[in-house]
């Protein structure tokens, strides 16, 4: 037998065992309920699902509000579709509270951003907001093309913790997209964390987090760790410096079951 007919026939005896070790029907192992729910999917890439809530839908900010004063509007200002930081007035976060989700986001740094590092279109999108300032977990913010800083404070990166997975930032006065998917920790009876947070990250259609487990909290100076919290709001930060402030456009966000 040459070495081509060995080989057929080698093949055809593993083909007819792993035929032999199959049992039962086909339909034994089919899977037929539960029934996904019907989504329908937005018009174009970026478009909002029709089970999704509408967080700025280009008018107003009424699903926001001050993280300071919550009996306070958000206080940043809306034109041509899209809303500003405004300086000076504090960060803003949503009225409702979220745990899990599927956000979508998209933010722009001004086309004319002066200074560098840090002080280069500064923000951040706190992927739950935990009370007034700079508390909670923050995915950053920043002009991160061509511009040099700390890898783990650049954009894409969970602040001071985890650095991103590839750098896909456009340039300054373009449109930058996140699309996340958020899975929020939850916590024991007695207040120790039971599931750390976990969260993936596309930045401009690239994969940046890749379903990454959080420390805790982000923290400016030392380590993170974890307090018992539940559900809460999403925060955008107006980082206070002299950074020009970021403009943002099309935010939504599905609300996803403790199991996804």
């Amino acid at each position: 037998m040459n070495i081509r007919l060995a080989a057929t026939a080698l093949l055809a005896l593993g083909v007819g065992a792993a035929h032999a070790q199959q049992t039962g029907k086909p339909e034994d192992t089919e899977v037929w309920e539960p029934v996904p729910k019907v989504v329908t999917p937005g018009k174009t890439v970026g478009d909002a699902p029709n089970d999704a809530i509408v967080l700025f839908d280009g008018k107003n900010l009424d699903q926001w509000t001050s993280t300071d004063d919550h009996s306070v509007a958000a206080p940043w200002p809306v034109s041509g579709g899209m809303f500003t930081v405004k300086k000076g007035t504090g960060n803003i976060e949503t009225k409702r509270s979220f745990t899990n989700y599927q956000l979508h986001l998209e933010w722009r740094v001004p086309a004319n951003i002066s200074g560098t590092g840090q002080a280069r279109g500064n923000s951040g999108l706190f992927l739950a907001s935990l009370g007034k300032g700079d508390l909670g977990y923050e995915l950053q913010m920043l002009d991160s093309y061509n511009n040099k800083t700390y890898v783990n404070g650049m954009a894409g990166s969970i602040y001071k913790q985890l650095i991103p997975l590839a750098n896909p930032t456009r340039k300054p006065g373009e449109w930058q997209v996140y699309d996340i998917v958020w899975t929020a920790p939850t916590f024991a009876a007695g207040g120790a964390m039971a599931t750390p947070a976990r969260v993936t990250v596309l930045l401009n259609g690239v994969l940046v987090q890749n379903n990454v487990t959080l420390k805790g909290p982000t923290q400016y100076i030392g380590p993170p760790s974890y307090q018992a919290h539940g559900a809460a709001p999403i925060k955008l930060q107006a980082h206070g410096d002299k950074s020009e402030p970021l403009s943002f456009r099309n935010i939504w966000i599905r609300e996803l079951s403790a199991d996804k």
